[in-house]
């Protein structure tokens, strides 16, 4: 009688990587060429130096000429929807900044304070720039939450007091709780504190942030603050200088209005 063999004992399984919660979308053509040189540039150059925080001090290239660094299939990625809460200037304006951030990062509220109200007074005011937000939630729950509730006070039309508020030189340290979440809606002036709750956590909001995220993957943004000028990539919390040399290019490039001829007798 033969010695029965012992059964093996099955292996361990391998911990599983957690899987993404937003996957870039694949890229075609041109824009994967851009999508190579933010994605990089922006890993590089703002990649958190320790959580919480992102930024560069870099300072991308921009060029002179007006078509340096331009992608045609990343102007498209304007919405120029009038509608758009979350937009700031015409939506006709010849140039469009679109920007993708998060409210826990340190280099976005950077730009926020010190370079983006420099950009509305020169550019926006005059009917130049356009400028679109876009949530790109990357630290975690808490991103994800101010993001949608900035979502929410932009229902009730207050987007832009939220996001300054939020933005707040030490308003990140404080941490975007519950009650903080609602204590920064009281001081945006958001009128209805109960819809703002439920706004925040509800199907639309998650849907418009998730929409959101995709747009900067699929561009291969990878850190936070990144940007687009009427589609040429723009890595980082850079200078001023660098936005106004890219938004005057841009302007120069933009294809010149025509006044409606008049007809005789007029």
């Amino acid at each position: 009688m033969s010695t029965p063999k012992p059964t093996p004992k099955p292996k361990p399984a391998s911990a599983s990587k957690p899987a993404s919660k937003a996957k870039p979308i694949v890229i075609v053509s041109g824009v994967a060429v851009a999508a190579v040189l933010l994605g990089v540039v922006s890993y590089t150059a703002t990649r958190p130096a320790s959580p919480g925080a992102a930024g560069s001090s870099a300072v991308a290239d921009v060029s002179a000429d007006p078509s340096a660094g331009v992608y045609a299939e990343l102007e498209a990625y304007a919405r120029r929807d009038a509608s758009d809460k979350l937009a700031l200037g015409r939506a006709d304006a010849p140039v469009v900044l679109i920007e993708y951030a998060d409210f826990k990062c340190g280099y976005c509220g950077k730009f926020a304070r010190d370079t983006e109200p420099a950009l509305v007074k020169k550019y926006v005011d005059n009917g130049t720039l356009r400028i679109e937000w876009r949530n790109f939630p990357i630290f975690g729950e808490e991103s994800e939450a101010v993001a949608r509730a900035s979502w929410a006070a932009g229902q009730q039309g207050r987007f832009w007091e939220f996001h300054k508020a939020a933005y707040a030189e030490g308003a990140k340290e404080k941490g975007f709780g519950k009650d903080r979440l609602a204590a920064l809606a009281k001081e945006a002036g958001v009128p209805d504190a109960a819809r703002f709750a439920k706004d925040t956590d509800g199907a639309a909001a998650r849907e418009a942030v998730r929409a959101d995220q995709e747009q900067g993957y699929s561009l291969g943004a990878t850190s936070t603050p990144s940007f687009l000028v009427n589609g040429r990539p723009i890595a980082g919390a850079q200078p001023l200088e660098t936005f106004t040399e890219a938004i005057e290019a841009a302007a120069k490039a933009a294809p010149k209005k025509t006044a409606p001829s008049k007809k005789a007798g007029q």
